[in-house]
């Protein structure tokens, strides 16, 4: 019965004018980001940050929180009618949908797409409500030994998750562990990395990194390919599955939904393994795996179920625990520290229609998707066929506008550009800047709560192990990585990402 008076709570939050114009704007900003290739919703996200200054909080958030399950939705669009996904966890999706769409079925396709994404996202949401509660509840017990264990933990998984090597991805976290030190030590007030700059004596700002990784590194970096978008139809037919198409994807939509909603909770994670682990899985399992690869319509209804689930349930580690499960929850947790929120379990308490607003804010926008999707396919086709460079400069614009209005500081635009530069590097590298980003949000709160330990314990560092939830985190941090290093998994981790 509570947690029906706390949906109802969030319900009315969400329902208000102001809220359900910012889910709007989310979730069609969203759709626009995905079905636009080389931009994504970190990199749109980070530079909406500055945006969100001015806004209630729970607008901010619900506004972000759009742009990025509405990403979900709209990658698939470009992938299943350009065979260009506009999100990395839309890629499974253009195997299939493409060949559906160069058959004269892309309408199914993209119904497909849109059905399995409303169930996902609405399953994902109910589980969100349920288990979100509970969690916090345990988390309000931890103390600071678990809570860093707790982020050693999320961000050991980040690494073993990331695609490309290891041993990048070690390198990367301890980077953004490195430049969350950057600024005035809070204790001791002593300056620490700041190379006699006056700038840097409050430390970086992570809208300035994820705006330069994420926005302007990707940016020179799509600028090197010379993409072809051959549209295979400019108008779009035949929206309505039939019988037959329906008892085709129920068995694959459920199955990617309770795979992606498992999946989505894990650190680095999130939506992109959850597509690519119910593709694998339905290819297995279903009687049409023959067809797989030349249009199987459970090609596309699998991963687009377990993208957009993945997605939804991203935000249980976030709003329960503090911690961010990938870049666009680490953003999150950015921004309901700028709004003056302390992210914890404390929120669900402190903040209930907050907490509930954000997920009654899931549901309508799942709603807006479906309406936004499918009648307006020809403005998507559209905006598909916006040349690049039209596009790329009023991004960069808007980066830099946004990065200047933090501070009215020049030498945050070029701290920016040089983040942008060392984006382009890592990405040349192969190096994902995604663990960095998750490193450097986590860094400060790991060191707080190490201190705040180690002074309870009279500076003992056995408290770690000795606290049963503690050492429980740590051992399986500990065998994670013994688990991925091993040269038989090693082997596959790497085919597996090679495949991408």
């Amino acid at each position: 019965m509570e947690i029906l008076n706390n949906l109802l709570m969030g319900f009315d939050t969400a329902l208000s004018l102001t809220n359900l114009m910012y889910c709007l704007i989310g979730v069609f900003v969203g759709t626009a980001v995905g079905v636009l290739p080389g931009l994504g919703p970190v990199a749109t996200i980070a530079m909406l940050l500055p945006a969100t200054f001015g806004l209630p909080p729970i607008s901010a958030l619900i506004m972000l929180s759009g742009i990025y399950y509405g990403a979900q939705y709209g990658g698939s669009t470009t992938a299943i009618l350009v065979n260009l996904p506009g999100e990395s966890s839309s890629v499974v999706t253009a195997i299939d949908g493409y060949q559906m769409a160069r058959n004269g079925q892309a309408g199914k396709a993209l119904a497909t797409a849109a059905i399995g994404s409303f169930f996902a996202g609405t399953v994902a949401t109910i589980l969100l409500a349920l288990f979100a509660p509970p969690l916090a509840e345990l988390a309000l017990k931890f103390g600071p030994a678990e809570y860093f264990s707790l982020m050693v933990l999320g961000l050991v998984a980040s690494v073993v998750l990331a695609s490309g090597s290891l041993l990048n991805a070690i390198g990367m976290v301890i980077l953004g562990l490195l430049l969350g030190l950057v600024g005035t030590d809070v204790n001791s007030g002593a300056a620490r990395y700041t190379f006699d700059t006056p700038q840097l004596a409050d430390g970086i700002n992570f809208v300035i990194v994820a705006m330069g990784m994420f926005g302007i590194g990707e940016i020179v970096r799509n600028l090197e390919h010379d993409e072809t978008r051959n549209l295979v139809m400019k108008k779009v037919s035949g929206l309505m599955l039939n019988k037959d198409d329906f008892k085709r994807i129920i068995a694959p939509v459920l199955r990617g939904t309770f795979l992606g909603s498992a999946l989505g909770i894990l650190p680095g994670g999130g939506a992109m393994l959850a597509s690519f682990a119910a593709y694998s899985i339905e290819k297995k399992v279903s009687k049409n795996s023959a067809m797989f690869g030349k249009g199987a319509i459970e090609g596309v209804a699998a991963p687009e179920s377990a993208n957009n689930a993945g997605a939804q349930t991203s935000f249980i580690p976030m709003l329960t625990l503090g911690i961010p499960s990938n870049p666009v929850m680490a953003l999150m947790i950015g921004a309901m520290i700028i709004q003056g929120i302390q992210p914890g379990p404390a929120v669900m308490t402190e903040q209930p229609a907050l907490f509930w607003g954000l997920i009654a804010s899931m549901w309508i926008g799942n709603f807006f998707l479906i309406v936004l999707n499918l009648p307006m396919i020809g403005l998507w086709v559209k905006m598909i066929m916006v040349p690049y460079h039209r596009l790329y400069p009023a991004i960069l614009m808007f980066c830099a506008i946004g990065v200047f209005s933090l501070n009215n500081s020049d030498f945050d635009v070029w701290l920016m550009a040089l983040f942008g530069l060392f984006g382009y590097i890592c990405a040349k590298l192969g190096a994902e800047p995604a663990p960095m980003l998750l490193g450097f949000i986590i860094g400060p709160m790991m060191e707080e709560y190490l201190r705040r330990a180690l002074l309870l314990s009279r500076s003992d560092p056995m408290v770690f192990v000795e606290r049963p939830i503690s050492a429980v985190m740590l051992g399986l941090a500990v065998a994670a990585l013994i688990v991925v290093l091993l040269p038989s998994l090693r082997k596959k981790r790497e085919e597996a990402f090679h495949e991408e």
